[in-house]
This record gives C-alpha cells, structure tokens and sequence, in this order.
C-alpha cells in the first residue's frame, strides 16, 4: 500500500511538471493560479491546521513577498532571486517581530488581531514612496509562462515536503501539542513560545515566496491587491475543505476549489461570488476536519459521519 502511494504521487508529480509541454496557454496560466494558491493553503496549514492559531494574516506575508521582489527589481535593478530572498527576509523578519506579541492572543483574539493586518499594511505601503505610494509598481515583463509554472511547482512540492517532516518531527509533535492542549504541551516541557513564532514564520516564508513569484507573473502591484484579505479568506477555506492539519488536504482542496470555481465563473458569473461562502458553511457544518477525513471515515459510517458532525454543530 505504501509503495503504490509513493508511485501514484510520482506519477500525479510528473504528469504536473509536463503541463507546460501538453497544455494549452490557458491551462498553464490556469496551473500558475493554481499551484500557488495550493502554497498558500499548505503555508497556512502550518500556523492554521497543526498549531491551531487560525491566521488571516498570511496575505500580509503575500504582499511583503511580492513587493520585495517589485522594489528590488524595479527600484534597485537587482534579478528576481534577489528580489525573491528579500522578499521572504521581510516576511520572516516581520513574522518574528509581530509574532511574538500577537501569539499571545488565543482564539477569536487572534483571528481578530490578525485581520487587521492586511488594512494595516496597505495604509503604510500607500505611504512610502520606494514602494510606490498607492500608484504601484511595474515590473518588468517576463513572456515565459513555463518558468512561472515550474517554479510554483517546485515551490508547492518543497512547502509539501515541510509539512511531511513536520508530521514527523519533534517541532511537529510540539505544533499538535499546541493545538490540542496549549498549557499541557507548556507543562511537558514545550517551548510554546518559540514553537509557534517559528510556525509563524515558516508559515509566512512559503507565503511570501509565492507572492514574489505572482509579482513578477502579472506584472504590477499596488497595496490593494497586494495585501487582499480575500486572499487569506481562500487559503484558509481551501485548507478547511481539503482536511487542516494533513500531507496532502490542502492540495486537494485548493485543486478541487479552484478548478469548480473557473467552470462557475466562465458559465454563471453571480453563482461564482457565492460559491466560497457556501463551501465554506458546507465544509465546516458537514465535514469539520476536512475532505481527507470524511474520505477515511465516510467508508465506515456513510451518511452517519454528516449526521454526527451536523448534531455537534446543535442544527
């Protein structure tokens, strides 16, 4: 059994990493979108699914990813992976130095604390000229489609493998402590403190890498769309749906998503709008822990999985 799990996730890799050579420019562009919200999801997953601490901050280490790859290459003329590793300093950077107060918050407090991020961040980014006020940035173009794909490929395959070590690894088990009892895993000797700054900040460098990569794939940036909320809002559901705090969840749910959402958009627009709110309530009344847990344990129970789970949620 594990060996033809190995060989079909080889397989599904491949057949990935062959799209620019089979598919049509839509499809690629399509896969771009795609994989980097699949990032996102698993970045997410990291502070969200295995420490417990839902962040609707991530799109502010999005924006400082992006924008640290438009200021170093348009203000300073340096090359995208200069701009890429600058970008992700900021975020880390940033990560650490909010993280250490904020994580204190618990709860809907932290939620809370984080939203406010995003509306934050654009006001200051409107105000500083290197960043180029509320009028933006233009980078400059770049006509190869097959580079950006392959390089959100490359970047969701290493967010994937970090989640993998994480579930078998001694910060991993302190994550799980945290998230499902915060002062007992304090109590067994648990830097609580230090293990979820640094989830945090792991969480915002994946986040950050894939905005430098969509940066320099559109083109131009400005506050607005750099630091959108709507943004955190589709990596968290995303990561709910497809099962928070496993391997594989958030990759399913943001390909699952993602590809439902253009077939909605391209054939009934005003349904497209609704269609994250509805998965959403959906997601968390049906199946609480996500699509990899209803696959696992609908086998057994079928329809008495949704009745449990609609009966804990008092409907």
């Amino acid at each position: 059994m594990k060996t033809l799990r190995i060989a079909l996730i080889l397989a599904a890799l491949v057949a990935l990493a062959g799209v620019p050579w089979y598919g049509s420019d839509v499809v690629i562009q399509f896969g771009i979108s795609t994989l980097l919200l699949a990032v996102l999801a698993q970045g997410w997953n990291i502070i969200g699914g295995y420490t417990g601490y839902a962040s609707f901050g991530n799109s502010v280490f999005y924006g400082l990813g992006s924008y640290g790859v438009a200021i170093a290459m348009v203000q300073w003329n340096l090359p995208f992976g200069v701009g890429l590793a600058f970008g992700a300093l900021l975020a880390v950077v940033f990560a650490f130095a909010l993280g250490l107060p904020v994580l204190r918050l618990k709860g809907h407090y932290f939620a809370i604390a984080t939203l406010a991020l995003a509306q934050v961040m654009t006001a200051i980014v409107s105000n500083i000229p290197l960043a180029g006020q509320n009028v933006g940035l233009v980078l400059p173009p770049l006509n190869n489609d097959a580079l950006f794909y392959e390089s959100a490929l490359a970047l969701l395959v290493a967010a994937t493998l970090t989640i993998f070590w994480i579930t078998r690894s001694r910060f991993g088990f302190g994550l799980i402590a945290i998230r499902e009892n915060e002062e007992g895993a304090a109590v067994m000797g648990v830097n609580t403190t230090l293990y979820k700054v640094l989830a945090f900040a792991l969480s915002g460098l994946f986040s950050a890498l894939a905005g430098g990569i969509h940066a320099y794939w559109i083109t131009f940036l400005d506050p607005a769309s750099a630091f959108d909320i709507t943004l955190n809002v589709q990596m968290i559901i995303m990561a709910v749906f497809g099962g928070p705090g496993t391997v594989f969840g958030p990759i399913v749910g943001a390909f699952s998503l993602s590809a439902i959402s253009e077939i909605l958009s391209s054939k009934v627009t005003s349904i497209a709008g609704l269609f994250f709110g509805v998965v959403i309530v959906a997601a968390v009344v049906l199946m609480p822990r996500g699509l990899a847990d209803m696959l696992r344990r609908a086998k057994v129970s079928g329809w008495r999985y949704f009745i449990e789970n609609i009966r804990a949620h008092r409907l």
